[in-house]
């Protein structure tokens, strides 16, 4: 793809980061590309919405999907969101007649990265989604160019910064789930419906993203287990505090022999894990390849400015020729989507609600020998008065997740047990082993 003079850009989507991102590239000294960014077209719900930004002197499309058709502009820059609707619809206009599309929508490249990714080689236009990821954080490009060379064994992050929020807030404020993320809400950092961000399922497209790139297999949404934050007390974050760990929303995919494993879900952090430091709305991500060993990304996931620093740096790519496939590699060379789950195997965090009663911790110790699982650590908090029940955790030595559950059933029918167990995994602090001696 040769250097190009000028582009002629189209936007769809002025919300936050559509005007961060005009604030970038117009006025009398644009920040980024020197003039030769060209925005001509934007798109948006309303055009009578109080703005920060000047849009008087672009030509104006109702529709998405007509600007996107608009034959003279160069790259559509899609920042609507949402998987189907008029943000698929005008990426594929786009790409049917060889334009360029630059978008931060996760869950469009999670749930039809492939088909977008065919349409792209077919008419020659580029699609690329440094913003879908990490926001500012550069981690796209980081995994798809800079570790080409290496291969990625196990990468794993804090992806969304509403969740960490919640969490991070919870444990320094000793305030409830439920009071953290109503103040969320009020100050913008949740939405009113916040179900995509602390169900687990934000960071869940992002880690599909990452993976399919890291190791260079198709896009596979449905391959990825996902668990929120909904379920998580101020009594789990300050017992699995005087264990030693910190709980966070980790998002990980990691290859397991020929299969790689894909989660989202609450887990617990030494507090000497380099992601257990990671507090607010940060976003982290941490990859383990060889031979590079461990490398770690910090930065800024949200928000006008680091996101559209992010669409400016595809813009940028585009302007000076550079942009390969879609995910690091033509979809011919891509390992199929779908893949079994492998066996999962590591260190658990067990919280029980349990009548305040002799022989509880005997009864649930036998459950877990009945399993072959041995403890390795055990607490229990001190009874409120007059309180029915008590909170007791426990970690596991190694195990198989599966006799972990198995156990779990059996505590869970033991009568002096309020309520199911709740499950966690450990993340190690320790890089893959399997590095470049």
């Amino acid at each position: 793809m040769s250097q190009k003079k000028e582009l002629r850009i189209g936007i769809a989507g002025l919300g936050v980061v559509g005007g961060g991102l005009l604030k970038l590239l117009e006025g009398p000294s644009p920040r980024v590309g020197g003039g030769r960014l060209k925005v001509v077209a934007v798109s948006a719900r309303n055009r009578s919405r109080k703005r920060d930004v000047d849009i008087s002197a672009y030509e104006w499309f109702d529709d998405p999907v007509d600007l996107a058709a608009k034959q003279d502009i160069d790259v559509l820059v899609e920042l609507i969101g949402g998987s189907d609707g008029p943000a698929k619809k005008a990426v594929e206009i786009a790409l049917k007649r060889g334009a360029h599309v630059v978008t931060a929508n996760k869950a469009l490249l999670a749930m039809h990265g492939e088909e977008l990714a065919a349409l792209s080689e077919e008419t020659g236009g580029r699609i690329l989604f440094e913003a879908a990821v990490g926001g500012g954080m550069p981690i796209v490009k980081a995994v798809k160019e800079s570790l080409a060379g290496s291969l990625v064994y196990a990468l794993s992050g804090i992806l969304n910064g509403t969740c960490n929020y919640l969490l991070s807030e919870m444990e320094t404020s000793g305030r409830k789930y439920e009071d953290v993320l109503a103040d969320a809400q009020r100050l913008g950092y949740a939405e009113a419906d916040p179900t995509m961000d602390v169900g687990g399922f934000d960071a869940a497209h992002k880690i599909c993203i990452l993976a399919a790139i890291a190791f260079r297999a198709r896009p596979d949404f449905a391959h990825v287990g996902i668990e929120g934050v909904e379920a998580i007390t101020l009594d789990d974050i300050r017992l699995a505090g005087k264990l030693g760990y910190r709980i966070k929303l980790v998002a990980k995919a990691e290859r397991i022999g020929e299969a790689v494993s894909l989660h989202v879900r609450p887990a617990l952090l030494a507090f000497d894990h380099p992601l257990a430091s990671i507090m607010g709305s940060l976003n982290a991500a941490l990859v383990d390849a060889d031979p590079v060993g461990r490398l770690t990304f910090i930065g800024r996931g949200a928000g006008a400015g680091p996101t559209a620093s992010a669409v400016a740096a595809d813009l940028m790519d585009l302007l000076e020729g550079r942009g390969g496939p879609a995910f690091g590699a033509p979809l011919g060379e891509l390992a199929p989507a779908a893949r079994a789950q492998p066996e999962e195997r590591g260190r658990f965090y067990m919280r029980l609600i349990v009548n305040d009663r002799p022989g509880v911790i005997a009864a649930v110790s036998d459950c877990l020998a009945k399993e072959k699982i041995s403890i390795e650590s055990f607490l229990q908090m001190p009874a409120a008065p007059d309180a029915p029940t008590v909170p007791i955790v426990l970690t596991t030595q190694p195990c198989a997740r599966v006799a972990l559950d198995a156990a779990a059933k059996r505590i869970e029918s033991l009568e002096a047990v309020a309520a199911p167990p709740r499950i966690m995994p450990i993340e190690e602090t320790d890089a893959h082993p399997h590095f470049w001696n």
